[in-house]
Formats: structure tokens, sequence, C-alpha cells
């Protein structure tokens, strides 16, 4: 992903134990966790939205199309 090998992350580990504490560790990798899965959600939010903009706005013309053809 971004290059990091096992002694990178062993590394990385081990100042987060000096830095938070052994305590504090497992709170800070849950808070991070969630983080990480709200962007990924509201990353795919819009998209989805998007789409049912769409379908709406083509609903609607379908339906202002239905409309000419029964006055014609």
């Amino acid at each position: 992903m971004f290059g990091l090998g096992v002694p990178e992350l062993v590394l990385i580990l081990i100042i987060g134990l000096v830095v938070f504490g052994p305590g504090r560790l497992p709170d800070i990798g849950k808070a991070l966790g969630k983080s990480i899965k709200e962007f990924k959600s509201a990353n795919n939010e819009p998209q989805d939205s998007r789409t049912e903009i769409n379908v709406t706005e083509e609903a609607k013309q379908l339906k202002d199309a239905e409309k000419k053809e029964a006055k014609s």
C-alpha cells in the first residue's frame, strides 16, 4: 500500500506504545478504524445520491413526454 513492511509497522507500533502507552493504544486504533469506515461510507454516498437524482430526472422527463403525447 505505502511500501510499509513488517519492520516499519513494528517500529510504528513501538513508537505508539511509547507515546500513548498500552492503555490508550486500543482506543486510538478503534477511533482510527471507525474514522476510516465513516470516510469510506461518506465517499460512497455522493455516488448513490447522484444516481437517485438522475433516476428522478429521467422519470420527470418520461412523465412530461407522456403528457405531451396524451395532449396530441
